[in-house]
């Protein structure tokens, strides 16, 4: 279908008359959702809301995690015309707080009693008058969703679809703010429009169809998984949703997807996961195999070919099969977005017999830039740009990006939206990449990410960390370096790994402190930045490493709710570990390619 606005999704999703829009799990037993019951409950509750005054350009906010609530919340605002503004459901009230001050919202939909009382504590400093609880809490503080879902007489209401049909493509739909990795959020301005003409071309070449599922665990407050849900709206896929992202493998098991769209850091832990289990001894030797098999058959697999040879038939039911057995053993197609894959953990996919679609996007291109799918992959790129999407890349290697998709203006913020602007109007993504003969787009780097030592070179730290955490007793790396006269590594260790691996090896310990202040330990990662090093430039390499103790949370500030590293928080909360280290001589710590 082309949609020309989000409301044209949510009829599509109605007329047809589907059993099961969306299925979620009640205590134990999965609920469905129809096309029929989709539609009550959304203009109930429009209805509801418009008789307290939200109308056109009003903006109403979703505080929630992923539940069927939150698609009716969204399209209930929408069919008025009103603005909805989603708010991560992690952020602390003082982030809240700005959040819809600055949006000024009028009304507040929350999930859960906690969240109701988050935005009670700072409800003063807001523009809110009705706050909306989805959970029944029995409390006079929160109005109950379910009686608003329930304001609409059987059947369809004639004058009210008329009504709905007339929002219009450029009409605002949604505020969505930045999450940022330094300073305050930015409130991204999106039109039906720019959603609706990215979701009628960034997936239309996977081949989704009525009574495919997907699961829906991704944060919703993140345009990229809006953009799916909408997406499987508009198809006729079936949505399950998942509140603990924690549990997304549990309900995979359940509901057997058929479509698997995850962040890296997914990809990530399951990849660890299979390499711890791989132990030492003969499991190890099996899997190492196994692995190798998988590398020798990997161009098949990429090409969407399932071998042949009885050694990989053999090294499938082995490992590869488990592994795909992880994510319910019934994905048509894996796709990874959010943040960089990685060449080096895709590989490794593709050598246990699984394609990961890479694609790439930002919040203010609604999202979607370019995506691998089945007849056009190329493993290392985040695949060709959409065909409604055009992109160049600037003299300084700065990818732009123009077309129907792309915003038009941050909230209130007339000189970052210029900022945000070529003279000529094609917005500037702040990544560095480069477009192939092809026409396969390569992300390399954020603009502001790039390192600047003291001697002039400039490194990009993101290859190299994603090279240090392909490691399985990685978690995460930062590459720090800027106006220093060399490189060096800041690790989080995967502590379930090492500490593991401290115990196999006779590493006493009484807590993390003790572990990564361990000579051993320290050893440990030097090899493991050693082997990184080795595919360095002299002016790249790592001379240093500081392990640290700690695990990067969102809840601790280090991570953003859209699970990036926020880098400058981590240079910040280390800083004396670090300067302590530049003030000492800098041999290599390991030797480095020459």
């Amino acid at each position: 279908m082309k949609p020309q606005t989000i409301v044209d999704v949510f009829y599509a999703a109605v007329e047809r008359n589907a059993a099961r829009v969306m299925t979620f799990k009640q205590t134990i037993r999965w609920i469905d959702i129809s096309s029929h019951e989709l539609y009550r409950d959304a203009v109930g509750t429009a209805r509801t809301l418009e008789s307290w005054g939200i109308h056109k350009g009003e903006r109403v906010a979703i505080l929630s995690e992923n539940r069927p609530e939150w698609a009716v919340a969204d399209f209930a605002t929408l069919l008025l015309g009103a603005v909805d503004v989603p708010v991560y459901p992690t952020l602390p009230p003082d982030h809240v707080a700005y959040i819809l001050n600055d949006s000024g919202a009028r009304v507040a939909f929350v999930s859960t009693i906690e969240q109701l009382k988050k935005v009670n504590s700072i409800r003063s400093q807001t523009k809110i008058e009705k706050v909306v609880c989805m959970d029944y809490v029995g409390s006079t503080e929160g109005l109950p969703m379910h009686r608003m879902m329930h304001n609409q007489p059987p059947g369809r209401d004639a004058e009210f679809d008329a009504r709905a049909r007339q929002v219009q493509p450029d009409d605002l739909a949604t505020i969505v703010y930045t999450s940022g990795t330094t300073g305050k959020p930015k409130g991204v301005m999106l039109t039906h429009r720019n959603l609706a003409s990215n979701v009628s071309c960034s997936l239309e070449d996977l081949g989704l169809e009525p009574g495919h599922l997907c699961i829906s665990f991704l944060p919703l407050s993140h345009i990229t998984a809006r953009h799916l849900d909408y997406v499987c709206f508009a198809y006729g896929v079936t949505l399950a949703y998942c509140a603990n992202i924690d549990k997304v493998f549990e309900v995979a098991a359940e509901v057997r997807p058929t479509l698997f769209v995850a962040v890296p850091r997914i990809y990530e832990k399951v990849q660890a996961t299979v390499r711890r289990l791989a132990g030492h001894g003969l499991k190890r030797s099996v899997y190492d195999w196994a692995i190798e098999t998988g590398r020798k058959h990997r161009q098949e697999t990429l090409a969407g070919k399932q071998p042949t040879s009885m050694a990989w038939k053999l090294a499938d039911f082995l490992l590869y099969s488990k592994i795909r057995k992880a994510f319910g053993g019934n994905v048509l197609a894996y796709i990874s977005g959010g943040a960089p894959l990685g060449r080096d953990l895709a590989e490794w996919f593709a050598c246990v017999s699984i394609r990961i679609f890479e694609g790439y996007g930002l919040t203010e291109t609604s999202p979607v830039i370019a995506l691998n799918h089945p007849s056009a992959h190329k493993i290392g790129t985040v695949g060709q740009p959409l065909r409604n999407v055009e992109v160049r890349i600037a003299e300084d290697g700065e990818v732009l990006v123009r077309g129907p998709s792309v915003f038009q203006s941050y909230w209130n913020l007339p000189e970052e939206t210029a900022q945000a602007f070529t003279p000529d109007g094609w917005f500037k993504t702040g990544d560095i990449g480069t477009l192939d003969a092809e026409g396969y787009l390569a992300i390399t780097d954020r603009k502001k990410d790039l390192i600047k030592t003291s001697g002039g070179k400039f490194v990009a730290p993101q290859p190299i960390e994603k090279s240090l955490k392909t490691n399985p007793l990685v978690a995460e790396a930062v590459v720090i370096g800027d106006k220093r006269k060399f490189a060096m590594a800041l690790v989080a260790p995967h502590f379930e790994m090492l500490e593991s691996w401290a115990h196999a090896n006779d590493v006493p310990f009484g807590s993390r402190q003790d572990l990564v202040a361990n000579a051993k330990v320290q050893a440990l990662y030097e090899g493991i930045v050693a082997e990184v090093n080795r595919n360095l430039a002299q002016f790249e390499a790592l001379k240093r490493v500081l392990v640290v103790a700690d695990e990067f949370t969102v809840a601790d500030g280090s991570m953003t709710p859209s699970m990036k590293l926020r880098r400058r928080v981590v240079e910040e909360r280390y800083r004396q570990q670090i300067e302590e280290i530049y003030a000492q001589p800098a041999p290599a710590v390991v030797p480095v390619a020459t």
